[in-house]
């Protein structure tokens, strides 16, 4: 992925939507935790569940029947006077990779919270959710060939602390779950896109138990300035 692309395809998912939490039906979250367990080794529902409870929103992608096909759950935190949202659990269907459907109603709704203080906090046990950190932004931690600056890190060691407690090491920035969620064999196996990617192999280096469910603690300063060309027009500009 670069940001040479002359357009984001345009939509395939006519029913996708942003819905409250507490808005989700039964059969929503039952359709959401078959397209979990499908893609991650995970089969805990009751974790699953208590993960979704503690988030805000869900954004929902549909196929054109109404069967979700993607989703991500987003919770909004307020961390010395700045704005956080933390995306937690996401995946999208594997007919669906290269759409921007997910990513578009992302950004709608973090950055019409406006701000100068507005960050997205994710965590990463994948080389493609990493990967959309240099297509959409232009600067993120950890990066490639960057030092952290000191005030983002501080933030970021602050949030990730106040999210998973021990369980985040400040030293290496990677998060070891009591229970990981490691991706099934062949969703994201990354050998043969670090061979040509250098931002996949700086995923790999700095997070080097990614099979296994460790997630990289990643921070995003989100203002349009900090948008590259395809960021941009992710959020409808030029």
């Amino acid at each position: 992925m670069t940001d040479s692309i002359p357009d984001l395809a345009p939509s395939s998912s006519p029913r996708s939507d942003i819905v409250l939490r507490d808005e989700l039906t039964r059969s929503d979250r039952d359709q959401m935790f078959a397209l979990y367990t499908s893609y991650f080794t995970a089969r805990d529902r009751m974790v699953f569940e208590r993960d979704l409870a503690e988030k805000d929103w869900v954004i929902l992608l549909r196929d054109d029947d109404g069967i979700i096909d993607g989703f991500s759950t987003l919770l909004q935190m307020n961390v010395a006077g700045a704005t956080v949202f933390f995306s937690g659990d996401t995946i999208v269907a594997r007919h669906r990779w290269g759409s921007y459907d997910l990513p578009r109603m992302w950004a709608g709704h973090v950055f019409a919270a406006g701000g100068d203080r507005t960050y997205w906090f994710l965590i990463s046990s994948g080389y493609r959710t990493y990967r959309y950190l240099p297509l959409f932004f232009r600067n993120f931690i950890p990066a490639l060939d960057r030092e952290s600056p000191p005030e983002m890190k501080s933030l970021l060691d602050r949030v990730a602390a106040l999210k998973f407690g021990d369980a985040y090491d400040p030293g290496t920035g990677v998060i070891r779950l009591a229970t990981p969620a490691p991706l099934r064999s062949g969703v994201s196996d990354p050998e043969d896109r670090a061979a040509r990617d250098p931002h996949v192999r700086f995923f790999l280096e700095r997070n080097p138990g990614h099979a296994d469910g460790d997630e990289l603690a990643c921070l995003v300063h989100c203002t349009p300035e900090n948008l590259t060309r395809a960021g941009l027009r992710m959020i409808g500009r030029r």
